[in-house]
């Protein structure tokens, strides 16, 4: 057999090997059917942009209220199922919590069309919030959602009683900074190129400082599954407009305007910039260095408080949740929640 028969040979194994285990593995619905949330999922239907749309959320009371309750807000690679750890350690210290799949992510609606804004999530996120009977909330963010939860304390100052983000995107501006665009039909490319592999490979680099734990393996097997479900044209597609929303709408620029009490929970190891990979290698070393970007929002967000954790990644609540919690807990009933 000559070089190239064995090359064929490889690739047809591993291909028939990944073909069995993506048999093996789970797939889900176009809404995550078949993924168990942590909490009884309910849903919020309404119409947005000329067509009906469902928003499923979960909202955990406290058996011990303290009056307070906490919006939680996904990141692109998450869901809200993924706050299971910070919505039973919030309940335990008396918070009524609402954890919230955003339109196109997870349980929700992935619409066939939509202009993908965080000014209209920042809208949908506050109408089901009035249907709840919220009119005071803590908004809190984590990557992609630090974004929306920004946006949200600009648009609703009056409604956000404190604004904590953690290691949110858009510290940033990758445009700005040299990061060449990519189109949606681009973006989309590459959402279809997506494998329980390269999930796990980016969580492994960005969110986990490549110390991996079992207990990781649910996030990723949650995403592959709705990556390769029923779904899959309309969740990857979804999936593209929010990397667009996220690359050309960004919300440094008004940090200053942030007239609510902030927290910020930065994990020192995270590097994550979207477009990086496209960008030329001077522009992409300089990218994600969040030590640097924390601090410098600090000094944008007048009364902002900051809380970093130099060892950890981008999704310090996964990766190190006594820690983080403890912090967070602190910073909640902290000098931030004046």
């Amino acid at each position: 057999m000559n070089r190239w028969q064995q090359r064929l040979a490889a690739l047809v194994a591993a291909s028939v090997v990944f073909g069995f285990a993506r048999a093996e593995a789970p797939r889900y619905g176009e809404e995550l059917e078949g993924f168990d949330y942590p909490f009884p999922v309910e849903r919020f239907e309404f119409g947005s942009q000329g067509q009906d749309v469902s928003m499923a959320f979960m909202d955990v009371a406290s058996q011990r209220p303290n009056g307070r309750t906490v919006a939680l807000l996904h990141g692109k690679n998450f869901c809200a199922a993924t706050w299971e750890d910070s919505i039973r350690r919030l309940t335990a210290a008396g918070y009524r919590v609402i954890a919230i799949d955003q339109i196109g992510f997870c349980r929700s609606t992935k619409p066939r069309h939509y202009q993908y804004t965080f000014h209209q999530l920042a809208a949908n996120t506050r109408a089901l919030l009035a249907s709840r009977g919220v009119d005071r909330v803590t908004i809190l963010g984590h990557s992609m959602g630090g974004m929306l939860a920004t946006r949200f304390a600009l648009m609703y100052p009056d409604m956000t009683e404190q604004l904590v983000v953690v290691n949110p995107l858009g510290l940033e501006d990758w445009k700005a900074e040299g990061v060449p665009y990519a189109t949606v039909d681009q973006n989309h490319a590459g959402e279809q190129k997506t494998t329980y592999e390269s999930i796990k490979n980016y969580q492994l680099k960005y969110y986990y400082n490549g110390r991996w734990k079992p207990e990781y393996d649910r996030w990723v097997a949650m995403a592959d599954g709705l990556y390769w479900g029923s779904g899959r044209e309309r969740v990857t597609r979804n999936q593209a407009l929010a990397s667009d929303m996220i690359f050309t709408q960004p919300v440094i620029y008004e940090f200053g305007q942030i007239q609510v009490p902030t927290l910020l929970l930065i994990g020192g190891m995270d590097r994550t910039a979207p477009g990086a990979n496209r960008a030329p290698p001077d522009v992409a070393q300089r990218l994600g260095h969040y030590p640097a970007l924390g601090r410098r929002a600090a000094k944008a967000i007048a009364g902002s408080t900051l809380i970093e954790f130099p060892e950890l990644g981008h999704s310090p609540q996964v990766e190190a949740p006594d820690e983080f919690h403890d912090a967070l807990l602190k910073g909640l009933e902290g000098p931030a929640a004046r």
